[in-house]
């Protein structure tokens, strides 16, 4: 039986408070490191592989690879400079595909009433 493992590619700050949870860490200071820490991972049994927001948007073609693949899970977060936005969006046009309705927002930064 093999184990699955999480882990996290980004900035070296925002990797490292991760490394305090246990997760597998990979900082990256440019595409080409992300790309390959990417690689790796897939290859080494990463279930769910978190991304920062700033270096996904840098290697989308490679992410995107993996988008009809069950394993491993790439869920994008923001660094510790903020969100750029790119998470929240690609989860709602997920579940948008999923479901057929977008359940987030009716528009752009505005709720849908009674939630």
């Amino acid at each position: 039986m093999s184990m699955y493992k999480l882990g996290v590619i980004g900035d070296k700050d925002t990797v490292l408070a991760f490394k305090a949870l246990g997760l597998s860490t990979f900082p990256v200071s440019s595409p080409d490191e992300g790309e390959r820490a990417l690689k790796s991972m897939a290859r080494e049994n990463y279930a769910v592989i978190f991304i920062t927001e700033q270096i996904a948007s840098q290697i989308k073609g490679a992410i995107d690879k993996f988008g009809d693949d069950i394993l491993p899970s790439i869920i994008l977060i923001p660094n510790n400079q903020g969100p750029l936005g790119i998470g929240m969006q690609n989860i709602r046009s997920s579940v948008e595909k999923a479901i057929g309705v977008d359940i987030f927002f009716e528009s752009e930064g505005e709720e849908i009433e009674g939630r």
